[in-house]
């Protein structure tokens, strides 16, 4: 499960918390369980803002059509170089996190990205993808905005 995915039509996981938040216990009923993170300092989301703008238009994607997207895994960037020193994609499960950031091979722009320009995380999308969106830029104010709220379980 990814850490930005949809659990159903009222929980949202965000990027603040680790995919293991939502356990199926055996009565088959959704438990969700909060683990708290750092908020990313401003100078983060402001140089990942930066970087994804810049690498947005150098290799000709843009952002999801839905900002807020955008906003979403810009800000599990910037917590991913605050906590491990590196931009760690956010929208993926990692049993070790530290390791997988050394590794580098998931560390924004990840290979996938770099290789084939395919982005798991849908901040940088090719011409030919429906959810792309006109703008290869994103104000910071933008950012902060569509992720105000957003440090952890959403119902």
């Amino acid at each position: 499960m990814a850490s930005c995915s949809v659990l159903s039509s009222r929980t949202v996981v965000t990027p603040a918390f680790s995919p293991s938040a939502c356990r199926v216990p055996r009565s088959g009923r959704h438990q969700l369980r909060a683990v708290a993170a750092v908020e990313p300092d401003t100078k983060s989301l402001e140089t990942m803002r930066k970087f994804s703008e810049q690498y947005a238009r150098r290799t000709g994607t843009y952002f999801c059509m839905d900002k807020s997207v955008t906003a979403v895994v810009i800000k599990g960037l910037a917590q991913h170089k605050d906590e491990l020193n590196a931009p760690l994609c956010p929208c993926r499960h990692y049993d070790d996190k530290k390791a997988e950031a050394e590794q580098g091979f998931w560390n924004c722009p990840c290979v996938p990205m770099r290789e084939r320009k395919e982005c798991h995380c849908m901040l940088f999308l090719t011409e030919d993808n429906d959810f792309r969106g006109e703008d290869q830029s994103i104000t910071l104010d933008e950012v902060v905005e569509a992720t105000k709220g957003m440090s952890g379980v959403q119902e």
